[in-house]
C-alpha cells in the first residue's frame, strides 16, 4: 500500500477539461475566429492558467483575449453551476479509499476554482492536502506541485501514487519520482512517462493492487 495516493482534479476527477473546452470552441466562434482550433484546444489541455494566455496571444494576435477569457469564464462557470460533470468511478474509489491512506489533491488550477469544483462536485471531504497553481512558482510539467503535496502530507514522493490525465501532469508526477497512473481524458496518451495507461480509474486503482472497501 501507498502512504499517499494524489489526484489530478480536471479531466481526471471531473470532467471539467471537456466542458471548458466546449465553451472555448463555442466564444471562439462567436468573437470571429474561424481557423481550425481543435489541435491548439488540446494543446492547452493541463497546462497552468497563465500560460494557457500566452498560447491564445500568441497563437491569434487579433483576438481580445482578455474579454475572450472573461466570456469563456461566465459560460463554463454557468454550465459548471447546472451540475459538475464526473468523471467514471471518481466518487466511488475516493470513497473505497478513506480510512486507508492519505488523499490529496494537485492542480493547475488557481485555488478560488479549484474550491468551488470540489464543493459543487462534493469531493472536498477527501482531501487532507490540495495543492493549487498559486502555492508554487513553477507549474506542472515541473515536479514541484507534486512534491509540495508530499511535503505536506508528510510522506516520501517515492511512496506515492499519483492519478493523472494529461501529459503535463504525468510529467510532473513522474519528475517528482511517484508512482503514476495515466487515466486519458481528451488527448491520447503518449505512453512515454506514465507506469501504467487504464482506460478508467477502477483499471487503474486494480493496477496499483488498491482494495477498495467498497469491493
Amino acid at each position: 500500500m501507498y502512504d499517499a495516493i494524489l489526484f489530478d482534479l480536471d479531466g481526471t476527477l471531473i470532467d471539467t477539461e471537456r466542458l471548458f473546452l466546449d465553451s472555448s470552441r463555442i466564444i471562439l466562434r462567436q468573437m470571429g475566429v474561424v481557423e481550425e482550433v481543435e489541435a491548439f484546444l488540446h494543446r492547452t489541455v493541463g497546462i497552468d492558467t497563465p500560460t494557457t494566455i500566452r498560447l491564445f496571444e500568441q497563437t491569434f494576435p487579433a483576438l481580445d483575449v482578455p474579454l475572450f477569457r472573461a466570456r469563456v469564464e461566465q459560460m463554463f462557470a454557468e454550465r459548471l453551476e447546472q451540475a459538475v460533470p464526473m468523471k467514471s468511478g471518481a466518487v466511488e474509489v475516493l470513497q473505497g479509499l478513506v480510512g486507508q491512506v492519505q488523499m490529496g489533491l494537485v492542480t493547475s488550477s488557481f485555488r478560488a476554482a479549484a474550491h468551488k469544483k470540489l464543493r459543487l462536485a462534493t469531493l472536498d471531504r477527501f482531501f487532507k492536502a490540495v495543492v493549487a497553481r498559486e502555492d508554487v512558482v513553477l507549474p506542472k510539467p515541473a515536479a514541484d506541485p507534486y512534491l509540495l503535496a508530499a511535503r505536506q502530507l508528510g510522506v516520501d514522493p517515492k511512496r506515492c501514487l499519483v492519478f493523472e490525465d494529461s501529459e503535463p501532469g504525468v510529467a510532473a508526477a513522474h519528475a517528482a519520482g511517484m508512482t503514476v497512473v495515466q487515466v486519458p481524458d481528451i488527448v491520447p496518451a503518449q505512453g512515454t512517462l506514465a507506469h501504467f495507461i487504464a482506460p478508467d480509474l477502477y483499471a487503474g486503482a486494480a493496477w496499483a493492487g488498491l482494495r477498495l472497501t467498497a469491493d
